[in-house]
């Protein structure tokens, strides 16, 4: 990147700072959203916009979104640093305040954003999206700070378990997403993704009482389902539940709907799905035909 947005204004990514009083550096106190552009345009930019307005509501820090001017902004960068399609990071953190954990709300947060190129990994319109695997983890995913797990700048959960990820030679052969369980044993989410998988043309996703993120796109695939008539629950399930699944996918913001063929384990034990042998399932592919219609690639 040369280019960073900083407080609304593009800046050499050498110079791009903020002081180290913000209390986004010393308590994580702070949001994020990240995204993908199709044809230049961001994808379901109202929606991260209203989920980081909320957070921030919750937070106490001042934010009030403004879709047009953050479009003309992320494209400005995206031009200044040659991109026509990227990847976005738009962090709005609480802001310089004194040392010590403040009883106020805060004043002046700061506003970053990042873009980059899309990983190479990423489909490409009209492609077919790539299988995956999905390893699972002992890093348990830990709860939320509040009532709800916000998109916090609290990572220090996701980054264990991708330490963890590393160290499993399958993991890395596949290019495998780390899944996390609950306390309690319940599956959770991947390191940066939500879990869908399908029985008996059934979709299946783990609830937010787990204490996952309210993903974007797991949300958007759910409205997709309705619309086809496709029937889905939301509750409580086991990793051995995901060995009877005819397909299971991950999705999230940047990689869309990514199908899983392969479950990896701990102690090297691996197990296919029962519908490994095509490239995509047929829900899955219906819900991936119709996200991309929607994202205008189709």
């Amino acid at each position: 990147m040369k280019y960073i947005g900083v407080n609304g204004v593009l800046t050499e990514a050498a110079k791009a700072v903020i002081h180290v009083s913000d209390h986004g550096f010393l308590y994580g106190m702070g949001l994020f959203e990240t995204f993908r552009t199709y044809k230049g345009v961001p994808f379901l930019l109202d929606r991260h916009l209203h989920r980081l307005a909320e957070g921030a509501r919750m937070l106490g820090i001042p934010f009030q979104p403004d879709e047009e001017r953050l479009t003309r902004h992320i494209q400005s960068l995206m031009v200044a640093n040659g991109l026509d399609e990227a990847y976005i990071r738009y962090t709005v953190s609480a802001g310089e305040e004194v040392l010590g954990l403040p009883s106020g709300d805060y004043t002046q947060p700061n506003h970053i954003l990042f873009v980059k190129p899309l990983p190479s990994t990423n489909t490409q319109a009209g492609e077919p999206t790539s299988p995956s695997a999905l390893q699972l983890l002992r890093t348990p995913r830990n709860t939320p700070e509040g009532e709800i797990r916000l998109k916090s700048l609290h990572y220090m959960n996701n980054i264990l378990a991708k330490r963890e990820l590393q160290q499993y030679a399958a993991a890395v052969q596949y290019k495998a997403e780390g899944m996390m369980l609950t306390a309690n044993g319940f599956l959770a989410e991947g390191m940066v993704s939500n879990l869908f998988f399908v029985r008996q043309d059934t979709l299946y996703t783990p609830d937010l009482s787990t204490g996952i993120l309210p993903g974007i796109t797991r949300e958007f695939v759910l409205e997709l389902a309705q619309l086809r008539g496709i029937p889905y629950k939301q509750g409580l399930y086991r990793w051995d539940e995901l060995k009877w699944a005819n397909e299971i996918f991950m999705t999230n913001s940047i990689q869309e709907i990514r199908p899983v063929h392969l479950l990896l384990e701990p102690d090297g034990a691996t197990h296919h799905i029962p519908d490994s042998s095509a490239p995509t399932g047929p829900i899955t592919a219906l819900l991936l035909h119709d996200y991309r219609q929607k994202a205008g690639i189709k």
